[in-house]
Formats: structure tokens, sequence, C-alpha cells
């Protein structure tokens, strides 16, 4: 039989305008889908006009300019409908769906829903549960001791896992995507019998107990700092956003 982490997988990022999940704004995204390892991607992009200005910040990581994305990006509400509606085929393939933090990339998603859309990204899985992915929240709980940084460029490196062109959100879902697959070679042991509604419901745990430790951790040093233990998707949506 053949483990999840050898078959189907799909893979979701964004690039944003900051790193405010409340306020800030997609401005590109992608979803790829891969039928099994070493198939060619399928690969589904957006580039979105977000209606507010482009930080120079944010656009030194992600290259998109605020002129680039008023020239060639679409208007959010059919971006946001488009992403949220090929979500949920992944959802109704049962095909689990990486994302890297995912608490960011989908709460900043429902955020533009709601918008946007006037809706939450709940309801595109009413007819089937999104099954998450996370390499970051997986990697903390399965290798728990090792030392250093955990971002996408680390765990690609710690993995072998090539990534061109790092924050374009095509190239970053890809390497996200194969990031798990080695995750999942690499501790079979533990993970090969487990399917992915398991570690859907796994991970909110790991992701929770994970959230404690920051927290304690910025309490010992001072730091007044919260930190949210929701997974994949942060609830609640403030009244000043």
């Amino acid at each position: 039989m053949t483990s999840w982490y050898e078959g189907p997988l799909a893979a979701f990022d964004t690039e944003t305008t900051g790193v405010d999940v409340e306020t800030d704004r997609i401005v590109s995204a992608a979803l790829v889908v891969q039928d099994g390892p070493g198939f060619r991607p399928r690969v589904s992009r957006w580039l979105v006009n977000p209606g507010v200005p482009v930080p120079e910040a944010a656009t030194a990581v992600h290259g998109l300019t605020e002129d680039h994305l008023q020239r060639n990006g679409r208007w959010p509400a059919p971006v946001m409908y488009e992403i949220a509606e090929q979500l949920a085929e992944q959802a109704v393939a049962r095909r689990p769906l990486v994302v890297m933090n995912a608490p960011f990339d989908l709460t900043l998603l429902d955020r533009e829903l709601r918008r946007h859309r006037a809706s939450s990204l709940d309801r595109w899985f009413e007819r089937a549960p999104l099954l998450v992915l996370d390499p970051r929240v997986m990697d903390k709980h399965l290798d728990r001791y090792r030392k250093g940084r955990r971002t996408l460029t680390d765990l690609c490196a710690h993995y072998g896992v090539t990534l061109d062109e790092a924050h374009d959100a095509a190239a970053d879902a890809l390497a996200a995507l194969e990031v798990v697959r080695a995750l999942g070679h690499r501790f079979a042991s533990r993970l090969e019998r487990l399917s992915p509604a398991q570690l859907h419901t796994l991970q909110a745990s790991w992701h929770a107990e994970q959230a404690r430790g920051l927290q304690a951790w910025f309490a010992r040093s001072g730091v007044e700092e919260a930190v949210d233990p929701a997974w994949p998707l942060r609830p609640d949506l403030p009244a000043a956003a």
C-alpha cells in the first residue's frame, strides 16, 4: 500500500503586503498539485492588485512592486473565490494540502474572503474537510531537539530539497511539498501508518504544544507577545480588521 507521502499531494502558498494576517493582503498565490514523486506538478498562479499600498519592505522580499501589481494584478474578490474553490477541490479529492506555517497563509486567505466575499474559508469545506500537512509543525515535533531556525529555506537545506526562486509563491509551494515528502521518508516509522486525517488532528495538538512552549519562553525572556495556539486557521476576526 502506498504511503501518503508517496501519493498525490497539493501545496499552497502566498506572497503578501506584510506579516499581519488581520490587516495585510495577498499579492500573489499559487497552488501546486503533484500526483506522486517525480510526476510533473500542475501549477495554478494568481497575481493580485491588493488595492492598498505595497510597502517597500514587502517588495524587497518577493519582488512585486505596487506599480506592477496595479498594471498586471486582478481584483481580489474573484481571485479569492477561485483560490477557495480550488482548495475545496483538493478536499473533495481527499488530496492533502501542504501549507508551510498554515495559520499564516490560511488565516490570511480567510480574512481576504471575509473582506471581499463576505464569507469565511470554512464555508468551502462543508462538503469535505481540508487535510493540511504543515512541514514546520511536523518538523518541530518529529525533530524537536534540533537547534537552528526552521524557515522554509532552512528546512529545504536540512532535507536536501532544492529551492529555486525563494519567495515566489509557486516555487515555495513546490519546495514545501517536497520537504513533506522527504520528511515522510525520514520519519517513516512514525508516520507511514497514520492517515492524512489523523495527521491533521495530531498537528493541531502539536502546534498548540509548540505555542505554549514559545509563550513560556517569551514570558521567561520578559517579552510581551501572544502566541496563538490555533491551527491550521485562526478562527476569530477582530472588529478592528
